[in-house]
């Protein structure tokens, strides 16, 4: 063990020493990644149709390739996972994350590469472990093991040479086999596919481990923590891992769940570090503890492009460069990576707080939004408000969506909020006028659309019976892993669900 520390803390200096390099070359470090990715693939079925080798510029690039959603890629997709080769990325792809994304009912596959497996992901856990260890030299987080609650999706057959999971079950199936030292439980419970069976077997097998970290989303962490409250009496998490101290998040917006974690781990040891990881790729890391923006790392095989939204709103497809950006303003990411994803869309949307280095904070989806009046209500406003709103009504949300009310002959316009509490307002009404407030002074077209009731009334909520999200998401076979709660839809195809099982007793 002290060998294999030592090596760990050899590894993490040098990673440092490369990432001060690309925080002070940043378009150098882009455009290597982008010819080096053109240049490996140029012999591939779409390097080939696009003439990659005769790109020579970043414009160039943009302008001979489309912009690529899933829908473009998937007839593609669907021949890897048939054994066809060479046809997004050199070689064979033999693993493909299933996605959990909410935009969309069917499952998406999203190839992951043995290069993108190497390069983005694991490496990205590599790089998290040494920023970390770089903020906090005296940490005793290899003295003990991290908890790991794994994907939803165990790693299945599609065929001989083809397999498809969540990212967390492929990582989990391809990392290093000394990393057992560091993780509990084992690999075989870790991928248990029945998400309640799962944490049971976790609970039985972890509480007497030494637990120093672990890492997810939020709100499936939260189940566990608060079970394993259930099985042990305790008060806390820390009378049951007394030596526990971070929590590296991802997935979904940590803040509407610090207040819950800080009295389930009360203390000053533990610290939160969020990261940017998705199963297209790995994208960013928060390096600095007092800061909640995230560094983008450059140097992964990921190349950037961005597209404003308020371009995007009205159709544009127009990306611009990273140099080019603007901090403040609101960007859907496409990238082309290591993978074989060719400037692809994402579907997530950030906003840049700082350049040199340039560091984000991710806002919304550009699917999640409600603009059914032309307000342009993105998930970064609604958190925003929704925060001010508890803090000023002693209130405490567990999980939220919301969506339009549509105009009729007698009625105007709305937004309608299902929200499930963990502590209810004192004064719901109060709480509503709060949070429409805030909302006006976030976001101006929102403001505009409120004014005098011309167009949009006063919000609407309706409080969700306890653990309804849970239980809808698990009658949707989305539990655990890398799933998330849609928080906005332009339409009710969430709302109108949630609002039906919640009247069910």
């Amino acid at each position: 063990m002290p060998v294999i520390n030592s090596i760990i803390n050899w590894v993490n200096f040098k990673r440092i020493y490369q990432i001060d390099l690309f925080k002070k070359h940043p378009h150098e470090v882009q455009r290597e990644v982008l010819f080096n990715l053109l240049d490996m693939a140029s012999n591939t079925e779409f390097g080939l149709k696009y003439n990659f080798k005769s790109i020579h510029s970043e414009s160039e690039f943009a302008e001979r390739i489309p912009i690529q959603t899933y829908d473009n890629i998937k007839p593609t997709v669907e021949r890897m996972m048939l054994g066809e080769k060479n046809l997004l990325w050199p070689g064979e792809t033999k693993w493909f994350a299933k996605s959990s994304g909410t935009t969309n009912e069917k499952s998406k596959f999203i190839p992951v590469s043995k290069d993108s497996l190497e390069d983005i992901h694991l490496r990205g856990g590599r790089d998290v472990l040494a920023i970390y260890l770089k903020n906090y030299p005296d940490s005793g987080i290899l003295s003990g093991k991290s908890l790991t609650l794994g994907g939803s999706h165990r790693v299945n057959n599609y065929n001989n040479n083809c397999y498809y999971g969540d990212l967390s079950a492929i990582i989990i199936e391809n990392i290093p086999f000394w990393t057992d030292f560091y993780r509990t439980p084992s690999t075989e419970i870790s991928l248990i596919e029945e998400f309640e069976e799962k944490l049971d077997k976790i609970i039985q097998y972890s509480l007497d481990e030494n637990v120093t970290s672990f890492a997810g989303v939020p709100s499936w962490y939260l189940v566990l923590l608060k079970k394993v409250l259930e099985v042990t009496g305790k008060n806390n998490i820390l009378e049951v891992w007394p030596n526990l101290e971070v929590f590296t998040h991802g997935g979904v917006n940590f803040e509407p769940y610090r207040e819950q974690y800080e009295k389930l781990i009360p203390g000053k040891q533990m610290r939160y570090m969020e990261t940017y990881n998705a199963s297209e790729g790995f994208f960013g890391i928060q390096d600095e503890p007092d800061k909640k923006d995230m560094l983008l790392i450059l140097d992964y095989g990921i190349y950037y492009e961005f597209i404003p939204m308020d371009e995007f709103w009205s159709g544009s497809m127009k990306t611009i460069l990273l140099q080019d950006v603007e901090p403040g303003k609101n960007y859907a990411m496409v990238i082309s990576t290591n993978g074989g994803l060719w400037r692809y869309l994402i579907g997530d949307t950030i906003r840049f707080t700082t350049k040199y280095p340039f560091k984000f904070l991710i806002s919304g989806r550009t699917k999640h939004f409600i603009n059914a009046f032309g307000e342009e209500v993105i998930i970064d406003n609604a958190e925003k408000a929704f925060k001010i709103a508890c803090q000023r009504t002693n209130a405490v949300i567990l999980e939220y969506t919301g969506g339009p009310i549509y105009m009729k002959d007698n009625q105007k316009g709305a937004h309608e909020w299902i929200i499930e509490f963990e502590k209810e307002p004192d004064d719901l009404d109060h709480f509503i006028q709060i949070f429409d407030g805030a909302l006006k002074t976030i976001n101006s077209d929102y403001e505009a659309k409120r004014h005098k009731n011309l167009s949009l009334e006063l919000p609407h909520v309706v409080i969700a019976k306890k653990d309804l999200f849970y239980e809808w998401m698990r009658n949707r076979g989305k539990i655990g892993g890398q799933n998330k709660i849609p928080r906005l839809a332009n339409d009710r195809q969430y709302l109108d669900p949630l609002i039906e099982l919640n009247k069910l007793t």
